[in-house]
């Protein structure tokens, strides 16, 4: 499984978080030792901000902790730390609150997520994301389908996260701009292809299955080391990153209902060739 700097940023706030709570202190109390505000102790025990070496030894030393336990978090800021310029060149069209998303993505061990309206990022095949960006008016189109396509290198790793999908069937007809069958056909047999693999799951989730509603867009994360599992929302201003177990169970909930309403694997199939077929039909008319 790959290891990024997100990751180890928010591998290192979690242990920070269970030093602190060990050493019965609020975050307050960090903020006074640090000279800072409770809010960016509050980040940085998030992983959503970095955090200085001196910083965490301060911290280290407040809480008591040394010696082995010490060196191995010290270490593990270290790590955190690295790869500066990450997100320059093209990269730097990926908005500020999408980045530790598509860090921590390659990192998971399992990822379980909700589309109801639109194909989500990883699946889209380059017909549906050029039509998506150009509907959308890009400035930088390029840019944007390079940093999409670099996202499907989560699929090509030796160890790749199980990665469970439920679409909508919505989705799957509301083409980008509207009607566009050659896009959608596109983005379907790309669909088929892509379930071909070991650990993608696709499921479709039919207009006439079996739920009183159904919730917003939303991906879970899993992971195998200590990296916290969280609950990533997206809306129009930016995206929120839920972690506390009470709110994660209740996305873990949502999503068991939804998976068992949707369809199963190969009917899953067998709905995606039949609409490939429709959409063959419309091109020829």
């Amino acid at each position: 499984m790959a290891s990024t700097v997100t990751s180890r940023r928010k591998q290192l706030g979690n242990e920070l978080r269970h030093a602190r709570a060990a050493a019965g202190m609020t975050q307050q109390q960090v903020a006074d030792v640090l000279g800072c505000t409770q809010g960016k102790v509050n980040k940085i025990e998030s992983g959503s901000v970095g955090v200085k070496l001196g910083d965490v030894r301060a911290m280290l030393e407040a809480f008591g902790v040394n010696g082995e336990e010490s060196e191995t978090l010290l270490e593990l800021a270290r790590a955190a730390a690295g790869q500066r310029g990450h997100w320059s060149g093209y990269r730097a069209v990926v908005p500020h609150w999408f980045r530790t998303f598509t860090d921590l993505e390659p990192a998971a061990a399992e990822i379980m997520t909700w589309h109801g309206e639109r194909i989500p990022g990883p699946l889209q095949s380059e017909h549906y994301m050029l039509k998506q960006f150009t509907e959308a008016g890009a400035t930088d189109v390029t840019s944007l389908v390079r940093n999409r396509l670099d996202r499907k290198a989560v699929f090509d790793q030796q160890q790749p996260p199980y990665y469970r999908f439920i679409l909508s069937e919505a989705a799957l007809r509301r083409a980008p701009g509207g009607g566009a069958p050659a896009v959608m056909l596109d983005q379907v047999e790309h669909l088929l292809e892509l379930d071909k693999r070991a650990r993608v799951y696709v499921h479709i989730l039919p207009f006439d299955a079996r739920l009183a509603s159904v919730p917003n867009d939303f991906t879970i994360m899993r992971f195998a080391d200590r990296t916290r599992d969280f609950v990533y929302i997206e809306h129009s201003a930016g995206g929120h990153y839920l972690d506390e177990p009470k709110d994660f169970q209740l996305f873990v909930d949502s999503w068991d209902r939804l998976r068992g309403a949707a369809l199963e694997r190969q009917d899953s199939r067998e709905f995606l060739a039949s609409l490939a077929d429709d959409y063959r039909k419309k091109m020829i008319v």
